[in-house]
């Protein structure tokens, strides 16, 4: 497995392991694609994915942003084919690793409430909640949801 910084050529396989992640996962509370190349491209101005890949083919991506102190983490995602291989855990430590370099000291992130997995795997990572925010009413959610944020301290 190689990880590394993507690139605007990356944007169609980001896309690509995004939309395939999340419609796994996330299928029964909401039937649409999480993310489009537009929006990844508009992603790539404001911050950076990093990208997992075996033999060239994508197998996984993170967005982080950097905001002075603090970092943004968002859309882990990893090829559903290949979840549970260590893969998220790597680009975890990747994303937390390169924005600590970058000077940033505490990391945030948002997941769905409905997720109860996402929240134990950020637990075991040191993450904390810090409050909630209500789930975009117009992308409706098949079941009542909201947003819990969640921080981990860097340095």
């Amino acid at each position: 497995m190689q990880l590394r910084l993507a690139d605007s050529h990356d944007a169609k396989a980001i896309t690509e392991v995004i939309n395939a992640a999340f419609k796994k996962a996330e299928s029964f509370f909401i039937d649409r694609d999480r993310i489009d190349m537009k929006s990844v491209r508009t992603l790539m101005e404001k911050g950076k994915f990093l990208i997992t890949e075996d033999n060239g083919a994508a197998t996984g991506c993170v967005y982080v942003e950097l905001r002075g102190q603090r970092a943004y983490l968002g859309l882990l995602s990893v090829d559903p084919r290949l979840q549970q291989v260590g893969i998220g855990s790597a680009l975890m430590k990747a994303s937390e690793d390169y924005c600590a370099q970058a000077g940033c000291r505490f990391m945030d992130l948002r997941i769905v409430n409905l997720r109860t997995e996402n929240h134990a795997f950020y637990s075991r990572r040191g993450y904390v909640e810090t409050g909630t925010e209500p789930f975009p009413s117009e992308l409706t959610p098949r079941l009542a949801c909201h947003f819990v944020n969640m921080t981990k301290p860097l340095v």
